[in-house]
């Protein structure tokens, strides 16, 4: 297939005008301009509609492999509302001997309450607990730019007059951080196609900087146990929290059970009465019931009053598998990868919590 030798401005990739069904098509007319944007950023610009992306997992890791050769700073961005699930593990064996920048995004997500510092901190000692030991952690918004200008600095100060890499999975606001980024230093509009669908980046974007180097946008790698692979576009909206979430906190004796939706559920089994909080996108209805009811509960009303996932979705979506948990110590999180957590705050609670087979769940020290 001929390929024209200018890149999209959108997403890097390769403009070719002959197969409208493959990566990097533009219309022939459109070459004219002096920027041409491909048909898929097109789209997902002005009609937030996402055409899917034909790379492999081994593209992606072809090109973090490319990482380790060169002499950078590399900026890793992870959702501080999804940490665990947006969180590339193994990434310190690919960055070679480069330093890392730990940047949580969508800080403006949490509630008011969670205090800056102390979730530097705890981001601080779950990347160690995860093996990595970053230069350091900043906290930002890029769909509110707060922090950003802070995050420029801290770039500038750490890259040492190299070039810098920015690295994350889909959907944790990657492109926009970046956009942001350009809009602090040369004041312009969007010059990266973002959007809130996985895998929008195709390609290495670069954006010169004032020394000859280069800031570097590469494509958001996909973590396949994130909840947003199961669900349908649609439902994305509904689970990714777009404002600051509001935590719903339900008091519950033994053997009650929590429905999200139809997308999880957490049994609790054994530990008196307690309460427990939820974090979630504020759009999710939460259903609580008796543990004896809630077989029968999910098989009658999955798709209808447990949604997401819909009615005309439920062939493709998998099936809820059961993980059971002690918590052992007081103030601990059970994290729906993707989804949320609900905050334990005793120690002594046995419970089970179900989500669809291949998304993860887990429990770790309370985020708030």
């Amino acid at each position: 297939m001929k390929k024209h030798d200018i890149s999209c401005i959108g997403c890097g990739i390769s403009i070719q005008s002959e197969n409208q069904e493959e990566l990097g098509f533009a219309p022939l007319s459109s070459l004219e301009k002096e920027e041409v944007i491909c048909q898929r950023c097109f789209r997902l610009k002005h009609y937030n509609e996402v055409q899917d992306v034909s790379l492999t997992d081994q593209d992606f890791l072809n090109i973090l492999n490319q990482l380790g050769k060169t002499d950078s700073l590399i900026v890793k961005i992870i959702d501080i509302f999804d940490f665990n699930g947006s969180w590339l593990p193994g990434l310190h064996r690919f960055v070679g001997k480069n330093p890392i920048l730990l940047i949580g995004n969508k800080a403006d997500l949490l509630p008011k309450s969670a205090k800056r510092n102390r979730l530097i901190q705890w981001m601080k000692s779950q990347a160690k607990e995860l093996g990595l030991q970053p230069i350091d952690v900043l906290l930002v918004s890029a769909t509110r730019g707060i922090h950003i200008r802070e995050a420029l600095e801290q770039i500038e100060e750490y890259r040492k007059g190299k070039d810098v890499y920015v690295v994350g999975c889909t959907n944790v606001g990657k492109s926009t951080f970046i956009n942001r980024i350009i809009k602090e230093v040369a004041g312009g509009q969007d010059v990266i196609t973002t959007s809130h669908f996985p895998g929008t980046t195709l390609d290495m974007i670069e954006i010169p900087l004032d020394d000859g180097k280069a800031l570097i946008d590469t494509p958001g790698i996909i973590n396949h146990h994130q909840m947003a692979h199961y669900v349908d576009k649609k439902d994305l909206k509904v689970i990714t929290p777009k404002k600051e979430i509001k935590p719903k906190v339900f008091q519950l004796n033994e053997e009650q059970t929590l429905f999200f939706g139809g997308l999880a559920r957490l049994d609790y089994l054994k530990g008196g009465r307690r309460s427990f909080v939820c974090y979630m996108s504020n759009e999710i209805f939460i259903h609580r019931t008796k543990l004896e009811n809630a077989d029968e509960i999910y098989e009658n009303h999955v798709g209808d009053m447990l949604q997401p996932p819909r009615k005309d979705d439920l062939a493709h979506f998998p099936k809820l598998i059961r993980h059971e948990f002690m918590i052992k110590e007081g103030k601990t999180d059970i994290v729906f990868s993707g989804l949320g957590w609900i905050t334990v705050n005793e120690p002594g609670a046995k419970i089970a919590a179900y989500v669809p087979k291949g998304v993860n769940v887990m429990i770790r020290r309370s985020l708030i």
